[in-house]
């Protein structure tokens, strides 16, 4: 991992820094409010020093005055309130959307090493902990002000007694401090035993037919069974210790409280002792310094956990700088929206792509690919074929820059190609993998994805597709909703909205992944030829074992174990290569 670690504190200012007119708004309104409860304590000492004053302090003018104080209070709040529910929104949407970015930047094929539970547990208990404790940053700046003006007006009176009343406050943040090793590790326990549960249960969801068939149901309930337990144990450390340490504040606070009011009792009244204004602005200070302890013990508790949300975020990052997670950027909350028309549109034009010596192993195996060498010419229908496990998709992959390829190079128009995961994307490249991904949407905004196409370039994507009389037949047409991965489809609609999604765009290259397999030969045929007939000077790269691909083909590249075994057109290749043959009769997969 590159950059310094991100430690609390500097994602903490990093954060402040991202919104710094809201952070100090907040912290402006909250340290009034910790100090606001000066005024009211100063009104109440003159009014009991006064009390046999004819004319000024009487019940009347105190209950006016207090009426006031609450009035104003009350505006202050509501009004920091609002303020604080926008510095929320905006820290975590800053979090959730360089989190986001990052995952787009890397490989597509190798993008997230965690379950989605998983990821899906960082983007909200993580997020939710460093919201939460931003908002700390601002009552730890309040309490501490409201301890510097309380401490000076107590001190005016009596010094010593003011040593007694904050000695209770320094022990519990003395205690915290103690034991912040423990806070941290009982909570990356809890949060680790969640993720585990909310990882297995995405596996599960998206695997629940092969656990029908396999007949596993009763195993399944027993590991979430063992999962739980793990997370009970766990989740009870961590809040058992969050509550004790919680409930020493308030019992060290108010055993000293006890002891405080009792000394203070004793002296009221005597010669040269505090008058009963001064009692009363003690005992009036010392529920708001009891609170400012508690708050102040909180905060050190809520830092040690937010290092390990941090800790858990800057994982996800995989390799980038620690600091991008708090980076500072536009996230148009207001105002214009970002464009988003721009998306895969545009032109480009492809007159020859080389791929040379390209290397690709899977880690930890000898699988994979080695040392291709492919040229694809602007306007050709390019196949690679192979039997299962001969590197077609891994091929594609590397390519496409969707795993990052150990050596060789590739060459787009006779320049190299320095980053192909943000290169190959439309308009250079559009791609389909063997099992296209399909959102909860309907057909329209699934071919869409951002776009402003009209529905009459939808339309002319869809007839190249073929998919042209399933959508007539749709009782909503291209308002039909899918449903998540398309699973309100049947297979070939799958794949052939994924392609009329890639004809939209398009690219000057099309890279398809078996994207054939599950549609019948007629129906192939008429896309391979809608494809060609739409599209003038059409570049294709296809993998398939099909008979009309590789009869549409104008070069074939067989693949055996990982390597280039021939290249050349079918019927030359039916006379040369064993394997085409045994692939073309059938008699291999």
């Amino acid at each position: 991992m590159t950059g310094r670690p991100l430690t609390t504190r500097r994602g903490v200012f990093r954060l402040i820094r991202f919104v710094p007119v809201r952070w100090s708004i907040n912290a402006v309104v909250w340290t009034s409010m910790w100090v606001m409860p000066v005024i009211p304590a100063l009104i109440i000492k003159a009014f009991f020093d006064r009390l046999d004053a004819e004319v000024g302090f009487n019940p009347a003018t105190l209950i006016a005055s207090m009426i006031a104080y609450g009035a104003g209070r009350i505006g202050v709040i509501l009004f920091g309130m609002r303020n604080d529910a926008n510095f929320h929104f905006r820290i975590g949407a800053l979090l959730r959307r360089n989190m986001l970015a990052r995952i787009f930047q890397l490989p597509g094929a190798a993008a997230i090493e965690e379950s989605p539970g998983e990821v899906i547990s960082y983007f909200r208990e993580d997020i939710e902990q460093t919201e939460e404790t931003m908002s700390w940053t601002v009552d730890l700046a309040g309490a501490l002000v409201f301890g510097i003006v309380a401490t000076f007006i107590m001190v005016s009176v009596d010094g010593r007694l003011t040593i007694v009343v904050f000695a209770p406050a320094l022990i519990v943040i003395a205690l915290v401090a103690r034991i912040g090793g423990r806070i941290r590790r009982y909570r990356e326990q809890a949060r680790e035993a969640t993720e585990a549960i909310t990882g297995a249960l995405g596996e599960t969801f998206g695997a629940v037919q092969s656990i029908k068939v396999a007949r596993a149901e009763e195993s399944m309930v027993g590991h979430f069974a063992g999962l739980n337990d793990v997370r009970r144990v766990a989740m009870v450390r961590d809040k058992l210790l969050t509550a004790i340490t919680e409930s020493v504040f308030w019992s060290t606070l108010s055993i000293g409280t006890g002891f405080i009011l009792l000394i203070v009792a004793t002296r009221v009244g005597s010669s040269n002792e505090i008058t009963i204004g001064e009692f009363v602005l003690f005992v009036y200070f010392l529920d708001f310094v009891t609170d400012a302890g508690e708050f102040l013990g909180i905060a050190i508790v809520k830092f040690k956990q937010l290092g390990v949300s941090f800790d858990r975020m800057v994982k996800l990052l995989r390799g980038a700088r620690p600091e991008s997670l708090v980076e500072k950027t536009e996230l148009f909350l207001t105002g214009d929206e970002e464009p988003l028309s721009g998306i895969g549109q545009g032109e480009a034009r492809l007159e020859l792509l080389e791929v040379r010596s390209l290397t690709y192993h899977y880690p930890g195996t000898v699988n994979g690919v080695d040392d291709i060498d492919l040229i694809v010419p602007h306007g050709s229908f390019t196949v690679v074929t192979g039997r299962i496990g001969s590197g077609k998709t891994t091929l594609l992959r590397a390519l496409l820059g969707l795993l990052p390829a150990e050596s060789g190079e590739i060459v787009w128009n006779g320049a190299r190609v320095a980053d192909p995961a943000a290169f190959f994307v439309p308009p250079v490249s559009a791609y389909t993998p063997q099992v296209p991904r399909l959102f909860s949407l309907s057909l329209r905004d699934n071919l869409r994805l951002g776009r402003d196409d009209t529905d009459e370039e939808i339309w002319d994507a869809i007839r190249s597709a073929a998919l042209d009389e399933d959508v007539a037949a749709m009782p909503n047409g291209l308002d039909t909703i899918v449903g998540p991965r398309g699973m309100r489809l049947s297979g070939g609609q799958v794949q052939r909205t994924a392609a009329a999604r890639m004809f939209l765009r398009r690219p000057a290259l099309l890279v398809f992944d078996d994207l054939s397999s599950a549609l019948d030969v007629e129906t192939e045929r008429t896309l391979w030829e809608r494809l060609f007939s739409r599209q003038e000077g059409a570049t294709a790269l296809v993998v398939s074992h099909r008979r009309p691909a590789l009869q549409q083909a104008d070069q074939i590249v067989v693949l055996e174990d990982g390597r280039v075994s021939a290249v050349g057109d079918l019927e030359t290749l039916l006379e040369t290569s064993d394997e085409l043959r045994r692939l073309w009769s059938g008699e291999i997969e």
